[in-house]
């Protein structure tokens, strides 16, 4: 305690509040070497100010030797202070880190190529959203399912690829129904090493065959699409999300109890009067997985983009982009419930690809499911629709939006270039790249091609020797030479019939350069697509991001 400077009042804190404010009352004592103490007065002598010694004191050094005392101790507990909530933190930090659980990207035959930057350097990002039916635990066990199936190969039961635009205007979420008969690539499983031979069956096997690497792998062959990542997540993940969201609005415009029925067994009970509801939890899960009241897989999966839609909008709603606690809580929520490729196994880079969809206008972002058609060996299961879907696979390989208004004002904008070249002054180099679907390449395919185009005028065409690899077709052009790169790119693919949107731009590249793909691995004519001249978007429960709607429940599912 300080010393009172005063004879008979005692001693007091020399500091107001000291105590109050953690500091050590001790810190304002006076010490014997800095004690300034009055002299017994001396007639007019006034030296009122002397040590004990005898040598006149300077009060006012004292007082700046005991300021610097307090300076330095209170930047010693500042320091630790920050110290302490540095290691609070980083500990903190290290806990999420430790949350998630991770692994490999592709099981092996990852084979599409990367879309090229833009203008800017911007790249799509695109990422493949995973629901697991896995029951291998008491969680999910208890969230639906028989015990039966514990220990069963879990099936990838909702398969959705989120593509964000390079520019991040806009956005798209195409679902593939989980009876979708498919070719698998070869797959190795990366934790038994054991190896799977491609083949030809439903895309929500493919889980099983190597885990979500070969999910995204058999995704990429299909579509051609780069895929940058895999999420995962399975019951108990998306109960606990949805509850960390704190629900979402669904809206239904019958009564719907979603209970097994005679001759269809199964049901996610779902039980829900008309109207708008706001769901979470348990509920969240059985709106999702509700299959028969929605009437097929398709209604689900619309279902599903409703829901997701919702989200979205009550995070902005919440500011949950920006609000740290708010951050926080997600944050300790999603580590904990999802499973992701390992190059994105950190609390910091799934913030950033939260940040990648928050300035993305909801009115930009549309959601829709794969164009089908019966599969003639079982109508139970759908194939990817020709035509349709391969319209739909090249607007994401080629980063455009699914809006057509926007689709029509980019083409108008490439469609304004420069003229092109004279056909027989443009050096074009043809590349072999038919084994990119696993299969041996085509014999002299390069010279073939070369060949057709110097029919065609093009008469400085040259084959390269060294093999390419492409699923698909293309023409690509030096970035370096811009608008006429791009019009002459487009002379040498009209001159084959091929569409423009085989023409792309390179970024490394030097020359004009046409890579033949598995796609025209035989013959002089480019493959044509199946007659279907409709929007990729129609027939395909499209919903946009910012228009809120009604599920329609089928009959036999709307008595409570």
């Amino acid at each position: 305690m300080g010393r009172s400077s005063t004879p008979g009042e005692g001693t007091r804190p020399r500091v107001r509040h000291a105590g109050q404010l953690g500091w050590d009352d001790g810190l304002y004592e006076d010490r014997n070497d800095d004690a300034v103490t009055p002299d017994a007065e001396g007639p007019g002598d006034g030296d009122s100010g002397r040590h004990v010694d005898g040598r006149r004191g300077r009060p006012h050094r004292a007082g700046k030797r005991k300021k610097r005392r307090v300076l330095r101790w209170t930047a010693l507990v500042l320091a630790v202070l920050i110290l302490g909530t540095g290691a609070a933190g980083y500990l903190w930090y290290e806990h999420l880190n430790g949350n998630l659980r991770k692994g490999h990207r592709s099981a092996g035959n990852s084979s599409a190529k990367k879309t090229a930057p833009n203008a800017a350097g911007q790249t799509p990002l695109n990422i493949l959203l995973i629901g697991s039916d896995s029951r291998n635990t008491a969680e999910n066990l208890k969230l639906g399912g028989s015990k039966s199936s514990v220990g069963g190969t879990p099936l990838a039961d909702v398969q959705m690829l989120l593509h964000v635009s390079a520019d991040r205007k806009n956005a798209s979420v195409v679902s593939i129904p989980r009876d979708t008969r498919v070719n698998i690539p070869a797959c190795e499983d990366p934790d038994s090493g054991h190896k799977y031979p491609a083949t030809n069956d439903l895309i929500n096997t493919t889980l099983g065959r190597g885990g979500p690497g070969c999910t995204l792998d058999t995704w990429e062959t299909l579509t051609g699409v780069y895929i940058d990542h895999w999420m995962m997540v399975d019951f108990a993940g998306v109960v606990d999300m949805a509850d960390a969201v704190g629900g979402a609005e669904v809206c239904v415009k019958q009564d719907v109890n979603d209970v097994p029925k005679p001759k269809v067994p199964g049901g996610s009970y779902l039980r829900m009067k008309a109207g708008t509801h706001k769901i979470q939890g348990k509920q969240a899960l059985q709106w999702l997985r509700t299959r028969h009241a929605f009437e097929s897989d398709f209604g689900r999966s619309k279902a599903q983009h409703m829901y997701m839609n919702s989200v979205i909008r009550e995070l902005k709603a919440q500011n949950a982009f920006t609000d740290t606690g708010r951050l926080m809580s997600l944050a300790e929520t999603a580590t904990s419930s999802l499973q992701v490729s390992e190059e994105i196994g950190s609390v910091k880079k799934l913030f950033d690809l939260g940040m990648q969809l928050k300035d993305v206008p909801m009115d930009k972002m549309n959601m829709l499911t794969m164009p089908r058609i019966p599969d003639p060996r079982d109508a139970n299961h759908v194939l990817a629709k020709p035509g349709a879907a391969d319209k739909l696979w090249a607007l994401l390989r080629d980063d455009e939006s699914l809006d057509p208004k926007d689709r029509a004002k980019s083409k108008k904008k490439k469609e304004s270039g420069p003229a092109a070249g004279a056909p027989a002054s443009l050096g074009v180099t043809v590349v072999n790249g038919t084994a990119a679907d696993g299969q041996a390449p085509t014999s002299n395919r390069a010279a073939g091609v070369r060949d057709l185009l110097r029919a065609k005028g093009f008469t400085e065409a040259t084959t390269s020797t060294t093999p390419g690899s492409a699923l698909t077709t293309e023409v690509t052009y030096p970035k370096s030479s811009g608008p006429q790169g791009r019009s002459d790119a487009v002379s040498i693919a009209k001159a084959l019939s091929m569409p423009t949107s085989v023409v792309k731009e390179a970024p490394d590249g030097d020359e004009l350069t046409l890579t033949v793909g598995s796609d025209w691995r035989t013959g002089s004519t480019f493959p044509k697509a199946a007659a279907d001249d409709s929007d990729p978007l129609e027939g395909t429960e499209a919903v946009n991001g910012a228009k809120t709607g009604c599920m329609d429940v089928y009959w036999p599912y709307r008595q409570m």
